[in-house]
């Protein structure tokens, strides 16, 4: 059935089983005194909101200053086990709480109102920020510091926040664990000894421990919602255009989306308030977007509905992910889910998004064809590490590349290059777009009878670290659920549901995500049904 079967020539997914097979075990970093801690319990934001935060800074009850302090003490205590940080600002970051407060003792217009006022928040590193380095996870931007911030950090910064750090990542956004980063590896606050998902796996970690009560991820392919499942956070990828993708640092320029990490689905839609809109002058893919709402009075409004306020809601159910590679205990958690939105009054309905694994397939081929041409400007010479010694254009662009990326990485641009080239595009980049259009369609079908659309976000709980290096293929297949809302450019949020064993003997348990997609620029309907459902959960 898959569109790369079709071809005479050896189907590039079965190219990319190959290569991933020889792939040595990627080696970062090791457990050291920290493996005996399962857990790490969290501190100053354990059960405080943004909007609790931001109105106890605004009645004077502690000040900006304070709370940026108490945050990076937080941090230096417990990131040493977690390395959810690749930079802390803290310099910075206290010089922009004292001139919040100065602002606030001054009576200075606007300032007490900001919607984010105080907020201290982590960014990830693939994201700009003026005068703090960004690296993208990798050895090849070593000491970037870019001069301007990205346009989603800019108006973070104008709505009060406070930048903190940067966070880890897997190189470049290539991976599933943010075990692939060139500098080390994050573990899941849930667990120390497992994975926190990636690529977004330092800001879902950061959120998870309360050493931040929110920050930045992005998602090419699941990279916010996969870690935010694996932690038990919320992570919402917003429509593609929604959130302006200026100053991100590119992988696949057809699926990187900027969005939230957070604790609640409240504090998901204050971000997303404060990110959306046009930026005519830097992103051309929000200029078709229709004008941001106000998804903060949006969820408000649903948290005021009666005893069933998901009714008149049709909720469709993808078949298909429930019956392909999903853990037992993930099934039961998410029919759960179901059964408590049913009781909440939408109705329930199966939907069909068919030949995932094809969709997949198509996605790597997509994504690792955009990554070949994007990561090309990295050669030493325009951008990237200079290596010393190099005596001629061509050993300084070995010398960058073999030195500055790693082997993720390396693989994912050989792969993306092959696909691109002469007598191979035709076979496979140009039936992979071909089989993007397929979707589109099978989603327009099934929003025909469903308002929004839900699955598990992910089809297993949080790997053990050292998972992905020995089975890379299933790391690639586990993306299959997340993957269609990326190709088709929807909106889609993660929230976590309830727990599932780690293993079918184990009786440790850890977090489940359900995934809620909705119609293009419909964040608001999807944030309302994550909020309805958050609101009866008892974890």
């Amino acid at each position: 059935m898959s569109f790369l079967l079709t071809s005479r020539r050896k189907p590039l997914l079965l190219l990319v089983l190959a290569v991933l097979a020889k792939a040595k075990a990627f080696q970062s970093g090791s457990v050291g005194k920290y493996h005996s801690k399962k857990h790490l319990s969290t501190r100053v934001f354990s059960s405080t909101t943004i909007h609790d935060m931001v109105e106890r800074i605004q009645q004077g009850q502690i000040s900006v200053a304070e709370v940026t302090k108490q945050t990076l003490l937080q941090i230096e205590a417990e990131d040493r086990a977690i390395g959810a940080f690749l930079t802390l600002s803290g310099d910075q970051a206290m010089s922009e709480a004292r001139a919040l407060d100065e602002k606030l003792a001054g009576r200075e217009p606007g300032t007490s109102t900001m919607p984010l006022l105080g907020l201290p928040m982590a960014i990830k590193d693939n994201i700009c920020t003026a005068g703090i380095p960004t690296t993208a996870g990798s050895k090849v931007l070593q000491g970037y510091v870019p001069s301007y911030d990205a346009t989603a950090v800019a108006r973070l910064r104008a709505a009060g926040a406070v930048l903190v750090g940067k966070t880890n990542l897997d190189e470049f956004g290539m991976g599933s664990t943010t075990e692939s980063s060139g500098y080390h590896v994050t573990r899941n606050p849930r667990d120390l000894s497992r994975s926190p998902g990636g690529s977004s796996g330092g800001s879902a970690a950061a959120v998870a421990s309360g050493m931040v009560l929110a920050a930045l991820g992005t998602d090419t392919g699941g990279s916010i919602r996969q870690p935010a499942s694996w932690t038990g956070t919320v992570g919402l990828k917003p429509t593609y255009g929604r959130v302006s993708r200026h100053g991100l640092l590119a992988y696949g320029s057809s699926t990187d989306v900027i969005g939230p990490l957070t604790g609640t689905v409240m504090d998901s839609a204050r971000l997303l308030s404060a990110l959306a809109g046009a930026d005519p002058l830097h992103d051309a893919t929000t200029s078709l977007a229709p004008a941001a709402e106000d998804y903060v009075s949006a969820v408000k409004e649903a948290e005021t509905r009666g005893e069933r306020p998901l009714a008149g809601t049709r909720i469709g159910l993808i078949r298909e992910t429930l019956q392909t590679r999903v853990e037992d205990g993930v099934s039961t958690v998410v029919q759960d889910a179901v059964a408590r939105l049913e009781g909440l009054g939408a109705e329930i309905m199966e939907v069909s998004i068919p030949y995932l694994d094809a969709h997949c397939a198509s996605y790597y081929v997509n994504v690792l064809s955009e990554a070949s041409a994007n990561l090309a400007r990295y050669d030493g010479v325009r951008y990237g590490l200079r290596p010393r010694d190099a005596g001629s254009a061509k050993t300084v662009m070995l010398g960058s590349r073999g030195e500055g990326f790693g082997e993720e990485v390396k693989q994912r641009i050989l792969l993306g290059t092959f696909s691109l080239s002469a007598g191979y595009a035709d076979a496979y980049y140009l039936k992979s777009q071909q089989l993007r259009s397929v979707l589109s369609e099978a989603f327009k079908s099934a929003f025909e009878t469903a308002d929004v659309l839900i699955s598990p976000t992910a089809p297993t709980v949080a790997y053990p670290l050292g998972k992905a290096a020995g089975s890379k293929v299933d790391m690639y297949a586990d993306d299959l659920f997340t993957v269609p809302a990326s190709l088709a450019g929807l909106p889609a949020i993660s929230l976590p549901v309830g727990k599932a064993p780690s293993s079918s003997a184990s009786s440790d348990f850890l977090p489940v995500g359900l995934q809620i997609i909705g119609q293009r620029f419909a964040e608001a309907s999807i944030l309302q049904v994550a909020r309805i459902l958050e609101l009866t959960s008892t974890d």
